[in-house]
């Protein structure tokens, strides 16, 4: 079932389950980030869509977005038994809800530019998985084949890595958030998430291969800038 998970702590099973984590950064211990984390009030919330095999992963950047924007929520995935509050929250008046995911055919009725309405906040669905599992996700979601897509709009190579995506303009999932914040008009908020997850990419990646960490001087210093350092 979808369950509202703030963030995930169940143990982590698979490679890498031998290291010793932070509690509450899943970052392993000599690369915590604890002290970057900063949330932000920002012009969208997100809801993240999350596949059940992506939830767990301390690599998942999901919860960066949860960290970092306000008000954001993660729902486990499950095609039967799609959870009960995330589609009242779906029916609800207050939000306007749009799914993040690229233009294709069979859809394309559905494609929409982001346009604010009043006394509606905007809500970001991210399906939050490989590119194979966003697919089914998307296609197999009854509760989402109503709502507007919305595209992201971007040049962006990926910063991430932690895995190799097929492509090189394949995002992960914190990158994607951040462009969609640029592209609805909230930069500030965007550079804010792009920081912390740089901060998050150079740690973990340190801690892996055993070396110091490089180049989040600028990431730093925006973190810090929003804290009042």
């Amino acid at each position: 079932m979808c369950t509202e998970v703030s963030p995930p702590r169940r143990p982590f099973l698979a490679r890498g389950s031998n290291v010793i984590r932070c509690d509450a950064c899943q970052m392993p211990q000599r690369g915590c980030i604890c002290e970057y984390r900063v949330q932000v009030p920002a012009k969208a919330r997100f809801w993240l869509l999350t596949h059940r095999k992506e939830l767990y992963k301390p690599t998942n950047t999901g919860r960066l977005i949860v960290d970092t924007i306000q008000y954001s929520e993660v729902f486990e995935w499950n095609r039967t038994e799609p959870d009960a509050r995330l589609l009242e929250m779906l029916k609800s008046d207050r939000f306007d809800p749009y799914i993040v995911f690229p233009e294709g055919e069979g859809y394309r009725e559905r494609m929409v530019e982001f346009t604010q309405k009043p006394e509606r906040e905007p809500v970001l669905i991210i399906l939050d998985g490989t590119w194979r599992q966003a697919r089914k996700m998307f296609r197999q979601s009854e509760c989402l084949q109503s709502l507007p897509v919305i595209q992201p709009k971007t040049q962006r190579e990926t910063r991430y890595n932690l895995r190799k995506p097929n492509e090189s303009h394949h995002l992960c999932t914190a990158e994607v958030a951040a462009v969609m914040l640029d592209q609805i008009g909230d930069p500030a908020s965007a550079q804010v998430l792009d920081a912390y997850f740089d901060i998050f990419n150079a740690h973990y990646y340190a801690a892996r291969v055993n070396r110091t960490v490089e180049g989040t001087d600028q990431a730093v210093e925006v973190l810090a800038k929003v804290r009042g350092d």
